[in-house]
C-alpha cells in the first residue's frame, strides 16, 4: 500500500487536474452542482453494484469516479468563496471528533448500540429538532424505511426481541389479506406498505441489509432469466411461444448452476 506521503501526493494531483479541467475543458466549465447531481447519484449506484458484485477492482474505479464528483463540488464552492476542499475536510473532521467523545474525550461506551445512541443525542444537541431530520427525503423508499428505523432505535424507540417484530409482521400480513379480500386497491397498498416496513424492521434485528438482500435477489433472478432466454434462443424459440412447463425446465437448470 502507498505511504501517507504518496496518498497526499495523489490527492493533490487530482485537485490539480480538477483545476485544469475547470479552466480549460468546455464541458467541465459549464457544470454546476445542479447539473452534476444526477450524475453523482448514478456514480453512487455504480459503486453500490461493484460492492455487491465483490469486484474490488471496479470498487476502486467507482470510488475514483465518486471522489472526482466530490472534488468537483468543492471546486465550484471555492469559485464563489463559499468553501473549498480544505473546508470540507476540516468540517467532517470536526464532526467526527465531536461525535466520538468515547475516542476523543472521556465518555465510556460498552458497545456499538451505545455509540449509535450517543451519536443521535449529539445531533439533537447540535440543533436538530428531530432524529429523523437526517434521513434524506429523496432516498428510495426501502432504504428510507431502514434508515428511519435505525434512527428511532438509536434513541430507544424499538422492540426488545426479534420475536416481537415477527409477530408484527404476521399481524400486518393478516391485515393485508383482509384488504385483499375486499379488493380495495388503496387500502391494499396501505397495508402492503405496513408489511414491507415491518419486514425491513425484522431484517434489522437479524442484521440483514434489506436493500442488499433485495438487490441480490434481483441479480439472481436476472441471471436465471437471461439463462432461460439464451436456451430459448439456442432452440430458435420465442419465449412467448413456450409453455410455463418448458420454461421451468431451464429455470431449474439455471438454479443448479
Amino acid at each position: 500500500m502507498n505511504s501517507r506521503a504518496n496518498q497526499l501526493k495523489a490527492f493533490d494531483r487530482l485537485l490539480t487536474i480538477m483545476d485544469e479541467l475547470r479552466e480549460q475543458c468546455p464541458w467541465d466549465k459549464k457544470q454546476t452542482m445542479a447539473t452534476l447531481r444526477h450524475l453523482t447519484i448514478e456514480e453512487t449506484y455504480e459503486l453500490g453494484d461493484a460492492i455487491l458484485d465483490n469486484d474490488l477492482e471496479e470498487v476502486k474505479n467507482e470510488i475514483g469516479d465518486l471522489m472526482l464528483h466530490l472534488v468537483f463540488y468543492a471546486k465550484i464552492g471555492s469559485e464563489t468563496n463559499t468553501f473549498d476542499i480544505a473546508d470540507v475536510c476540516n468540517s467532517i473532521c470536526e464532526k467526527l471528533i465531536h461525535r466520538h467523545p468515547h475516542i476523543y474525550g472521556d465518555v465510556k461506551v460498552k458497545d456499538e448500540a451505545e455509540v449509535k445512541r450517543n451519536w443521535e443525542k449529539l445531533k439533537l444537541q447540535e440543533g436538530r429538532t428531530s432524529v429523523l431530520e437526517g434521513v434524506p427525503k429523496s432516498l428510495p423508499a426501502l432504504v428510507k424505511a431502514s434508515r428511519i428505523q435505525d434512527k428511532v432505535a438509536g434513541v430507544g424507540f424499538d422492540w426488545e426481541k426479534p420475536e416481537q417484530v415477527w409477530e408484527k409482521v404476521e399481524e400486518e400480513l393478516k391485515e393485508f389479506k383482509v384488504e385483499v379480500a375486499k379488493n380495495d386497491v388503496d387500502a391494499m397498498e396501505d397495508e402492503f406498505g405496513d408489511v414491507l416496513f415491518s419486514l425491513v424492521n425484522y431484517a434489522r434485528f437479524k442484521n440483514i441489509n434489506p436493500e442488499n438482500a433485495l438487490e441480490r435477489t434481483n441479480k439472481k433472478f436476472s441471471k436465471r432469466f437471461q439463462y432461460l432466454e439464451s436456451k430459448a434462443k439456442a432452440l430458435n424459440k420465442d419465449l412467448k411461444e413456450m409453455t410455463l412447463a418448458e420454461m421451468d425446465i431451464f429455470w431449474e437448470e439455471a438454479k443448479k448452476m
